[in-house]
């Protein structure tokens, strides 16, 4: 069988790392003013928050429509895959879940032959990322969509994640996060730890200070272990080095590090920071 694995850009995969793992990438847009642009395909990281810096304009994200996931679909299935699993953020974040699920409702009869698992995974970023690298290994190993779907759900549902970010306001303004709590934690001049429970993002604690905030996430990360997989999402690499040193105390093997695209971005602000742990899998 041939499976073929479709994404959006939220996974924070570079165009190149796709490309190696054979994954399809369906970009978000992200728009500045009247200037739009694809995440990550045509507006990479350092592009991003470089221009978040230095324009008045706020940012704007909105998702793939349909026409775009099922020209992706269509693409691979003349290319002879028989089957497609698309890996999506969590429903409760975009629409992008839904838009890949109308593209597979209303593909052209000739195609709707091949079957196309569209996953919701509930998280987003490098809590993707992990699971579509393996599942990636697992389209190599010919494994059957029906197995590489069950392992990726599994691996989905181990995947936690704690931000730092510098303020609650882009996630307010975003529809994220209740505007009475971010009010009381811009109020209060905190670096708020933010996590997803469900998909949805929840405020954890608000730390004065960064240090303050990421000897917090290191202990909250202490508590999930043993760990398969420790990964750093930055918006910078000050950021990055930061977070990494605190997490040294808890955690001594080498921690992959990448850059939050633009879409995160958006809803996160500049200076933001996450820990993406992976529980080891119950024995």
């Amino acid at each position: 069988m041939t499976v073929r694995i479709v994404t959006d850009s939220t996974a924070d995969l570079t165009t190149d790392e796709a490309a190696v793992l054979g994954v399809t990438l369906v970009p978000l847009t992200v728009s500045f003013g009247d200037e739009e642009f694809l995440d990550i395909v045509e507006l990479d990281s350092a592009s991003f928050y470089d221009k978040l810096q230095k324009t008045k304009d706020l940012p704007r994200t909105s998702q793939p429509s349909p026409a775009s996931f099922q020209a992706a679909y269509a693409r691979l299935i003349e290319e002879g895959a028989d089957g497609i699993i698309s890996v999506h953020l969590s429903s409760k974040l975009s629409g992008t879940y839904q838009s890949a699920c109308t593209a597979r409702d209303t593909m052209p009869e000739e195609l709707r032959k091949v079957p196309i698992e569209v996953i919701d995974t509930l998280s987003i970023s490098g809590g993707m990322a992990f699971a579509i690298r393996k599942a990636a290994d697992e389209v190599k190993q010919g494994l059957s969509l029906a197995e590489i779907k069950k392992q990726l759900i599994e691996r989905t549902s181990r995947t936690h994640i704690f931000a730092v970010l510098d303020t609650l306001e882009y996630v307010k303004r975003g529809g994220r996060i209740g505007a009475a709590r971010a009010l009381l934690g811009n109020m209060l001049s905190v670096k708020p730890i933010v996590t997803l429970k469900e998909g949805e993002v929840v405020p954890v604690e608000q730390p004065r200070t960064r240090s303050k905030a990421y000897t917090r996430v290191a202990q909250l990360t202490s508590e999930l272990m043993p760990l398969e997989e420790l990964l750093i999402a930055e918006s910078s690499t000050e950021v990055g080095e930061q977070l990494a040193g605190a997490l040294k105390t808890i955690y001594p093997k080498a921690i992959q590090r990448y850059n939050l695209g633009g879409v995160l971005g958006t809803h996160t602000g500049p200076g933001t920071v996450a820990v993406i742990a992976i529980s080891a899998p119950r024995e």
